[in-house]
């Protein structure tokens, strides 16, 4: 028959007559013994679907049942071999194609989806096959413009959402809800762009935040199967773009050094590994060749050669991506952390690497900076600066040109301006 050894939902057909509720609570008694309520039924996902045989395509729904009577069993052992269960992030396989499909759009909290298959096409889901499901949103529901997923997991951590609006970063691959909630509370709810991202983000306040006090969001809840967090939110101002006094820019700076010095004791320090920064240099070099001026891959080289006979730093906890655009400054002036998605055990020097490009020209307040960080930095780490902030210009010089992003290109010509001035003036 149709799919034969293959795995597969409960499902059917609409008898003549029979509407959708009647089909699923029919074809579950049928098919696996258990007894639904039609007020337990609830709508998850519509698959419109083409086979790969025939020239007439169908409409397959999905339900979602969370409550039933009876065990399950088969009770069609002429149609079906075997019967189990499986999480969501761990299907098993061999499976019916169209069948994946509705899943796929049932994680990824989305409504429908369009699978239309090719003459030649598998009736078997394969990883390595052609991909022929087209994921589709829905409008918001009540107001609020979140998949379902998300929205059910938010809830289930801070109650009912009153609304959500979108903040995300325009060049960043993560997305970032601002949650309020019927009682007027407010969070942020933020969606990984990758494992990698989510991994670090979640480590990072669990272990290393608290150190910052209410100088820093507190996690709330995390989903490592939707890559997803929610967080509390800080009062204040972004401090990217904001016009500020010599002496009030000075005051944050001062303020950022207290707590980039706090987030960095917040652990111990680890010995650095064999690999370092400047094993990466050539490839961004490669990358970024065609938009850098005279003199600047020498002056990268040069610095990269220099970088590894530096003794082998310790790493402590950094925030990894220290800029004005994750800074908040709140209503007594003092600055306010956030985004830690990209912290990691790192050297201090790479850490202040993006925010040493604020000092050019500005001598006072990278004395700010190291007063609030309570120390000056030796002559090695001087010198590792330097070879950092320059990995991170040929870094970002080829990724701005890459995606379009003339912010941290200038960003990356400004810094090797910069080190051409002070390594040979």
């Amino acid at each position: 028959m149709y799919a034969a050894g293959l795995w597969h939902l409960p499902s059917g057909h609409l008898d003549p007559g029979e509407d959708m509720v009647t089909a699923v609570i029919r074809e579950a008694r049928e098919e696996t013994g258990v007894v639904v309520a039609a007020e337990d039924v609830t709508a998850a996902v519509t698959v419109h679907h083409h086979p790969p045989i025939g020239s007439r395509s169908r409409l397959g729904v999905f339900f979602e049942v969370r409550r039933w009577s009876g065990q399950p069993r088969i009770m069609e052992p002429d149609r079906c071999d075997g019967m189990d269960w499986y999480p969501l992030d761990a299907l098993h396989g061999p499976m019916v194609a169209y069948c994946r499909a509705g899943l796929d759009a049932y994680r990824a909290g989305l409504p429908a989806a369009v699978h239309f298959q090719q003459p030649g096409d598998a009736v078997e889901y394969g990883p390595d096959g052609p991909d022929r499901t087209h994921l589709l949103a829905g409008p918001p529901a009540g107001g609020v413009e979140l998949p379902r997923r998300l929205r059910t997991f938010a809830e289930q951590a801070i109650g009912r959402i009153e609304q959500a609006t979108e903040v995300s970063w325009l060049r960043a691959g993560s997305r970032v809800w601002r949650l309020t909630g019927t009682g007027g509370g407010t969070w942020f709810l933020k969606r990984h762009r990758g494992p990698k991202f989510h991994d670090r983000e979640v480590a990072a306040y669990r272990s290393w935040v608290p150190a910052l006090g209410p100088r820093a969001p507190r996690l709330v809840a995390a989903d490592t199967a939707a890559q997803t967090v929610v967080v509390t939110a800080l009062a204040g101002s972004p401090l990217h773009g904001m016009g500020l006094s010599a002496a009030g820019e000075a005051r944050v700076q001062h303020g950022l050094g207290r707590l980039v010095r706090a987030l960095h004791g917040s652990a111990p320090g680890r010995p650095a590994g064999s690999a370092t920064a400047a094993d990466r240099v050539k490839r961004h070099l490669e990358d970024a060749r065609p938009y850098l001026a005279d003199g600047d891959e020498e002056l990268v080289l040069g610095l990269a050669n220099a970088y590894t006979d530096l003794p082998r730093p310790a790493l402590v906890p950094t925030h990894g991506d220290l800029q004005y655009r994750n800074v908040l400054l709140a209503d007594d002036g003092e600055p306010q952390l956030f985004d830690f998605e990209r912290s990691e055990y790192g050297t201090v020097t790479r850490d202040l690497a993006r925010l040493s490009d604020t000092w050019t020209g500005r001598p006072d307040l990278r004395t700010a900076f190291l007063d609030g960080y309570g120390r000056p930095l030796t002559p090695v780490e001087e010198l590792r600066l330097d070879c950092e902030a320059a990995f991170d210009a040929v870094s970002g010089i080829a990724y701005g040109t890459r995606h379009d992003d003339p912010e941290v290109t200038e960003r990356g010509h400004r810094t090797l301006h910069r080190l051409h001035a002070t390594r040979h003036p």
